[in-house]
């Protein structure tokens, strides 16, 4: 039986262990739910801790929280080759967004160990804490954590649902909350050679493929955002004004709202990479059936791999924005944009990925990553990264997510190939 063959077939064996345990631990009425820097995250990494104590791996934690497990490489003078992800959850989210990432690579290091493979370099299994935003309303805490990246402010976010904030938080973790946010890495930097995550795909281009079921990322889109957008018409009775008269909010939401999906097209047609959504749409406390709307507020998101075409796409909307107040007598007032910068992956690493793909004969495409990741806040701090990303049913942050263990074994086998290869 080659590697391949037989990780594909005893590491399947090994790694469901892993994802099923995990399930079990932070089962909810519906999914699962492990929330960043809480007892129930820390119980979740106190296990993988000892699945990395028997496989006799360098265990250690950084002052965010975040674990470091190494398999001695021969040449320890080398930076380590780092492959995870995170082991937190959305709220009644599903089983393998993050936590796939981290039994992938566990999954690695047991079949070297299982094999007596030592690589040329350290190889770390690396566990973030707290990546969702869904508790306080803060990504990437445990990632940006360990590069001294978060604020004091956003220490001071609150829970969504309790009477406790973010820096609290991870005080009860027994860390010093203030020391990450000093603007230095807790880390050091210089052992950090390369980060690989592999990550379920949160979109269905590989599930929708029969043939090809992993892809490399090619990066990590950036945004512009409007979390509250306000189109103000005029409030009037639906009967009594005539269409001529009328200043109706929603109408003139919804062409803008038109106009930006025929402009999306018209960019996508041009080979653009764009995505755009309006999320949420609501009318007023005093809408009625019988009463022509007077205001509505929305939200608006755009993301490409391009700052530059987000930008453009932005002022584009501005501009149509304007024309729509002419024609239609109402006002759009659009609070302050929020800007988040494309993830960029290393080339180098990724053509590293494709070349083990196909020197292995593993079917795989190129793809961009529509949401984000740890590897964007790790790439941002000069760290190689790349991602792979596995074919997932039935989309993510949800309880429903499917991701098949053969298409998780395929992804397991690439990371594998990539790690054996590597030096």
């Amino acid at each position: 039986m080659s590697l391949t063959k037989g990780l594909q077939i005893e590491g399947l064996k090994y790694a469901k262990a892993i994802l099923d345990t995990v399930r079990r631990m932070s089962a909810d009425t519906l999914g699962v739910t492990r929330q960043g820097y809480s007892e129930l995250e820390t119980d979740v990494l106190h296990y993988l801790q000892g699945l990395g104590r028997d496989l006799d791996l360098e265990i250690h934690c950084d002052d965010a929280g975040n674990v470091w497990m190494t398999l001695p490489g021969r040449d320890r003078s080398l930076p380590a080759l780092v492959s995870g992800s995170h082991v937190d959850s959305v709220p009644q989210g599903g089983n393998y967004d993050g936590l796939a990432g981290v039994t992938a690579a566990l999954t690695v290091a047991w079949w070297m160990r299982r094999h007596q493979f030592q690589p040329e370099r350290d190889y770390t299994v690396l566990m973030m804490r707290c990546e969702e935003s869904s508790f306080f309303g803060k990504a990437y805490v445990g990632s940006l954590g360990m590069m001294g990246r978060l604020t004091p402010a956003d220490l001071l976010l609150r829970h969504r649902t309790q009477d406790i904030t973010l820096g609290q938080s991870i005080s009860s973790c027994g860390l010093d909350a203030n020391a990450l946010t000093t603007g230095k890495p807790v880390i050091d930097l210089e052992k950090f050679g390369s980060f690989i995550e592999l990550h379920i795909e949160q979109g269905p281009t590989l599930t929708s493929n029969e043939d090809v079921r992993v892809g490399v990322v090619t990066g990590i889109r950036g945004n512009v955002r409007h979390k509250n957008v306000v189109c103000h018409g005029e409030t009037a009775h639906s009967g009594a004004v005539n269409k001529e008269f009328r200043h109706d909010a929603v109408m003139a939401t919804a062409t803008l709202i038109h106009r930006l999906e025929n402009a999306w097209q018209a960019w996508l047609d041009k080979g653009e990479d764009l995505v755009v959504t309006v999320g949420v749409i609501r009318t007023s406390a005093t809408a009625a059936i019988s009463v022509i709307p007077g205001e509505v507020s929305f939200t608006i998101d755009m993301r490409s791999l391009s700052a530059d075409t987000c930008e453009r796409f932005h002022a584009l909307m501005l501009q149509e924005a304007e024309k729509i107040e002419k024609e239609r007598g109402v006002r759009f007032v659009f609070d302050k944009e929020l800007y988040t910068a494309p993830g960029e992956v290393d080339q180098a690493l990724s053509d590293r990925l494709y070349a083990a793909a196909e020197a292995n004969q593993i079917p795989c495409m190129r793809l961009p990553s529509g949401a984000g990741h740890d590897a964007a806040v790790i790439g941002a701090a000069g760290i190689p990264v790349a991602m792979i990303f596995v074919a997932n049913q039935n989309g993510s942050h949800n309880p429903h997510e499917e991701m098949q263990m053969k298409d998780f074994m395929t992804g397991v086998d690439l990371l594998w190939q990539t790690v054996r290869t590597f030096d």
